[in-house]
């Protein structure tokens, strides 16, 4: 019978997914809070934007729907994504923080304050904040009104807009 074989031991390696750091440096990454006031939503990129470390809303922290903005999910959501950057490496955060926009609220919603709170409280650097909220280009903001008025000379609605009399427009006239 041949003789038993010794249990070998095994030298456990730690695996490291983040950047190598020297002791005392900051590791940045950016986080885009985006908070309207349907959900709110806290992603971790990195420095260029392109690659996701991490990404929560506040929706995927509460049962109820009409939690999903509340400063409570957003909190839950921001201590998860912090949890996660602590575990990769990351120490400090930029802060780009985004409403809805547009020809909508340039106001963020209820859980943009929790998040960056609890993203400072639970042990992250916070480098800059900055709002990079979209802002509307078109000068009139809402309905385009059209002037019609009935042209006397054809009996019959008129949207030329050259009047020359009252309610005569210049298109008729020729």
């Amino acid at each position: 019978m041949a003789p038993r074989k010794g249990k070998e031991k095994k030298e456990e390696q730690v695996i490291s997914l983040g950047p190598q750091v020297a002791e005392g440096e900051n590791v940045f990454g950016v986080c885009h809070i985006f908070a309207s006031f349907n959900d709110t939503f806290v992603h971790v990129t990195d420095l260029s934007g392109k690659e996701t470390i991490c990404r929560v809303t506040g929706g995927m922290k509460v049962k109820a729907d009409r939690d999903e903005s509340s400063p409570y999910a957003a909190m839950l959501a921001a201590q998860d994504v912090a949890q996660r950057c602590k575990e990769l490496g990351i120490t400090a955060l930029h802060i780009k923080l985004r409403a809805t926009g547009g020809n909508r609220t340039k106001t963020p919603g209820p859980g943009a304050q929790s998040a960056l709170r609890a993203l400072a409280r639970s042990g992250m650097k916070i480098g800059r904040i900055e709002d990079v909220t979209p802002i509307r280009q078109t000068q009139p903001g809402g309905r385009v009104v059209v002037v019609v008025a009935v042209c006397k000379l054809q009996q019959r609605f008129c949207q030329n807009k050259q009047f020359k009399f009252p309610s005569v427009c210049r298109v008729c006239l020729q």
